[in-house]
């Protein structure tokens, strides 16, 4: 009952705001009176309203952001290619640096296959890097499988393994088949599943370690020689 009472309160908030000749001073008391609450701007996709403690302020998004009321790059507000703005009207023109387009964005480093791409903060370039066996992918925004970006990477030289046609019959590989699974010597965290004929390293999940005789991650105690390099 609550939430309809707060939901219906910050319809009519909104809808205030809509009207004409509206100033902050003279709009309708925060729906909610206690906390930190960020509101959509009934018009603008690029504004929206802050209520801190029952004090409202009318904020505006970084250059390359915008409001969606879920993103959280920065100030509530998320990259503008991640909004569906609706209705609201949003302002995309850049404000460029050397190596931003925007002042907040995340872009590929180069036009080759990269792990690296650059995240952009207040126009800053700042390097970042894939996780091992990822590529960025200009598509997500984000970093990907290389065997999903064949017409420019080469998921082989990404991570360091070519997939074999056949595996014998009896070994552990062979019970994934299609998906074979390799281990990789030396790193109790991580192991090889070949896809379609392309590898991808994936990582064991937090606490977990690679049992090389079964190809599956398990918990340390079940693993002995691994048990001493557990991540933290």
């Amino acid at each position: 009952m609550r939430s309809f009472v707060i939901a219906v309160a910050v319809l009519a908030f909104a809808a205030a705001f809509a009207e004409a000749g509206v100033l902050v001073q003279d709009a309708p008391s925060c729906p909610e009176q206690h906390g930190v609450q960020a509101y959509a701007h009934p018009e603008s996709c690029n504004l929206f309203f802050l209520c801190t403690n029952g004090t409202l302020t009318v904020e505006t998004c970084e250059n390359g952001l915008l409001f969606d009321g879920k993103g959280n790059v920065h100030n509530h507000c998320n990259y503008n290619w991640a909004v569906d703005c609706g209705h609201r009207k949003a302002d995309l023109s850049p404000i460029s640096s050397p190596g931003c387009e925007y002042q907040f964005g995340i872009y590929p480093d180069g036009s080759a296959c990269s792990v690296h791409y650059i995240k952009c903060s207040f126009g800053e370039p700042i390097p970042n890097q894939c996780e091992p066996g990822l590529v960025y992918d200009e598509r997500i925004h984000g970093c990907n499988w290389p065997d999903l970006l064949l017409e420019t990477c080469n998921p082989e030289a990404v991570v360091g393994f070519k997939c074999p046609t056949k595996v014998p019959s009896h070994s552990p590989a062979a019970k994934f088949w299609p998906y074979p699974r390799f281990a990789v010597p030396g790193d109790c965290h991580r192991l090889i599943t070949c896809v379609n004929g392309y590898p991808r390293l994936i990582t064991c999940g937090e606490g977990k370690v690679l049992d090389e005789s079964t190809l599956t991650c398990e918990e340390p105690e079940h693993v002995p020689h691994c048990a001493n390099r557990i991540r933290k």
